[in-house]
């Protein structure tokens, strides 16, 4: 899968495996680096459902096994 960092924003997702019935998130913010020349590493995504929210490396979002883009 594709996915452009900088577009995740707003972005819906599924988890394959939900866990304490969360299932679909959300990209709530786009964590930028300290220094402005270097990559995009982590996003927060908010859970619908309970509106908790977790700071992950966006590069998980990549891995089908356990994100779904979109709500499923």
């Amino acid at each position: 899968m594709n996915v452009n960092p900088k577009k995740l924003l707003l972005s819906k997702w599924t988890a394959v495996n939900p866990v304490a019935k969360q299932k679909h998130f959300l990209v709530s913010k786009i964590i930028t680096p300290e220094m402005p020349d270097q990559p995009i590493e982590f996003v927060e995504i908010e859970a619908i459902y309970s509106k908790k929210t977790r700071r992950i490396a966006w590069r998980e979002l990549t891995d089908t096994d356990v994100w779904i883009q979109g709500w499923k």
